[in-house]
């Protein structure tokens, strides 16, 4: 029993910050119909961003343990901030001069634009070509639970992943149904030549979308850094796939799709590398087993909206 409710609670933190990842995924698809394989790409540097800003901005007298208060916001601002840049520049300088092209063409951009971020953190970050050391600039506190003959170890940091991301995903969630920008977004999804005519400027809109994706990316990249205590320039391919997989499985275009995708495929790669055959060798095809299973009887993901063909 303690082993299953460790690897649920392991399921439960690492599907937090798939979850961030993938609410930049499916807000863009919902907007503009791109998938933006470079999105992986700007949650990875997001994490080196944030470790620039620790280990070059802050003075040395915050970077002790002691200070975590002062030097955790710091970083995390960092990070967004550069995070941020980065996908309004890919929205304004690779993608919109293609929105009216074939969809194929913002494809290969997007994956052309990935390969180029993670070669420029590779050559220009000092040591970026091994996994580089993160400083658990948090509490750094782990909490044990008996549980029969098992102990049951939860540390801060996985519960702050865990938290932060429901927030996030809540505050999103609020400020797209509430807000006049939040509705100028749903208008632009939806129809943006008649959103235009209603005085919704979709250029800014899809900028914003940028900048709201950029941000929950940049903050994932610091929150897997404090975690796992390393980051380093392959996080970005492989967390850009869970969180794509995450959007798809819940319906791109859904931001609660995209939160109980991203949970459903942290909880299945922890239980499928313990209970299903195969193991862990084994828990990415168990995760696209479930995904070809979901979209073969549901096609739009479990949330989503059948695609509207606009005559």
């Amino acid at each position: 029993m303690a082993t299953l409710l460790q690897q649920l609670i392991n399921g439960l933190v690492l599907g937090g910050l798939i979850a961030l990842i993938a609410l930049g995924y499916t807000m863009v698809y919902g907007i503009i119909q791109l998938i933006n394989f470079a999105h992986g790409e700007v949650f990875m540097v997001g994490g080196f961003a944030s470790l620039a800003t620790y280990s070059y901005v802050l003075p040395e007298s915050w970077r002790d343990h002691g200070h975590w208060p002062i030097a955790l916001p710091l970083m995390a601002l960092g990070g967004a901030v550069v995070a941020v840049v980065l996908a309004v520049a890919m929205e304004r300088l690779a993608y919109r001069p293609l929105r009216n092209a074939p969809r194929l063409a913002p494809l290969i951009t997007a994956l052309g634009v990935s390969v180029i971020l993670k070669e420029a953190v590779r050559l220009w970050y000092p040591g970026a070509t091994a996994p580089v050391p993160f400083p658990r600039a948090f509490v750094d506190e782990q909490f044990r639970f008996q549980l029969g003959e098992g102990t049951v170890t939860i540390g801060a940091t996985a519960i702050l992943m865990i938290v932060v991301s429901i927030l996030g995903a809540i505050i999103l969630q609020t400020y797209i149904t509430r807000s006049r920008m939040g509705r100028a977004m749903r208008a632009t999804a939806q129809d943006p030549d008649t959103a235009r005519l209603m005085g919704v400027n979709p250029n800014r809109t899809i900028v914003l979308t940028f900048t709201i994706g950029g941000a929950l990316a940049g903050l994932a990249g610091v929150l897997y850094g404090i975690h796992i205590t390393n980051v380093d320039t392959e996080v970005g391919f492989l967390y850009g796939i869970f969180a794509f997989t995450a959007a798809v499985l819940g319906g791109v275009g859904s931001i609660k799709g995209a939160v109980i995708g991203g949970f459903a495929i942290g909880l299945i790669k922890t239980l499928s590398g313990q209970y299903l055959p195969g193991g862990t060798q084994y828990d990415l095809v168990w995760i696209f087993v479930l995904l070809i299973v979901v979209l073969v009887f549901r096609p739009q993901g479990l949330f989503g909206e059948p695609e509207r063909v606009r005559a």
